[in-house]
């Protein structure tokens, strides 16, 4: 398995795989992947777009995650906005980088590629701060959830609810930049 750093035309040429392992992982049905294939070529284009790939050693796409810096206007971000009061707003979105999506294939989930693919993401991400959201879960039983509080993200908003889905979603900050990995000791002195 490989992680790399792709760009937004790379991105878009493998559009039909990153469909396919989007609603693999989140269990979409088809007529919402369709909607999200448009969502995605629009996204490509916005500033301060970065993305990473797992890819396997045949080239299969096993994991992707990518996202942008966050501005007035677009959807996602005004959402998150009109939920926060004036402190948070400035705390969390005067300069973020959102995670749009961070996924793995089921199949391939619980060997580490989230975590790279999520510490790659960040470390490219311009911004001070960055956000995602999250489908509520059990904390102690999701990946998902233990992988972002292994990353340091704390509630911002929790129980929210997007407009056009059911479900309840958690919104989960941390300060930007990433603090540089732990490395493992040398060798004892003599």
């Amino acid at each position: 398995m490989r992680l790399v750093r792709w760009t937004p035309d790379d991105l878009v040429r493998r559009l039909d795989d990153v469909v396919a392992v989007y609603g693999e992982a989140m269990g979409y049905r088809a007529d919402l992947l369709d909607a999200r294939r448009g969502y995605i070529g629009t996204h490509v284009r916005r500033p301060g777009f970065r993305a990473v790939a797992s890819l396997t050693t045949e080239g299969h796409l096993a994991g992707f995650g990518y996202g942008y810096l966050g501005a007035a206007g677009q959807w996602w971000h005004d959402q998150v906005y009109r939920a926060l009061d004036g402190d948070a707003r400035r705390r969390w979105l005067t300069h973020c980088f959102e995670v749009v999506e961070l996924h793995v294939r089921p199949p391939a989930q619980g060997h580490g590629l989230g975590a790279g693919q999520l510490r790659a993401l960040l470390s490219m991400a311009e911004g001070t701060t960055t956000l995602l959201s999250t489908p509520e879960a059990d904390e102690q039983k999701s990946r998902a959830w233990r992988l972002y509080r292994r990353f340091g993200f704390a509630d911002i908003l929790r129980h929210f609810h997007f407009p056009g889905d059911e479900r309840p979603f958690g919104v989960l900050g941390r300060d930007l930049p990433l603090p540089a990995p732990a490395t493992a000791p040398g060798p004892a002195a003599p």
